[in-house]
């Protein structure tokens, strides 16, 4: 069974931090990029991060840039989203995501998403002003 188990999340205040992780089960972990995408209420669901498992290239939209680091832990089949400096406009529902399609062609376009081969049950990320 495929499972993309996620983890943190919660509520803070601007400026502070948290720490996402996801843990992947049931396929081969080096096969995929993992990562994260969110969508707050209101609008689309966009990407944030990603990881490719086989060679560690990463992925950031702009606005996370220098905020935001992913990591991967292969031994533990496990993706860390370390956010840092966060603010209220960070805000939204934080899903997990696997895909072994371009991670360019799963973040360009909110089409692209329909390559994404498995969803976590995502989490919530309340900033706070």
């Amino acid at each position: 069974e495929v499972q993309l188990v996620q983890s943190g999340g919660g509520l803070v205040q601007a400026g502070g931090s948290l720490r996402l992780s996801c843990a992947a089960s049931g396929f081969t972990f080096d096969d995929y990029a993992i990562g994260w995408f969110r969508q707050a209420p209101g609008k689309e669901r966009e990407g944030v991060s990603l990881i490719s498992s086989s060679d560690g290239s990463t992925y950031y939209r702009d606005s996370v840039k220098g905020r935001f680091t992913i990591s991967s832990d292969n031994a533990k089949n496990t993706v860390y989203l370390q956010m840092n400096s966060l603010k209220p406009e960070d805000t939204a529902v934080y899903y997990c995501a696997a895909t072994q399609a371009p991670i360019v062609v799963v973040t360009s376009t909110p089409r692209g998403q329909r390559l994404i081969d498995y969803w976590g049950q995502g989490t919530q990320v309340t900033v706070s002003s």
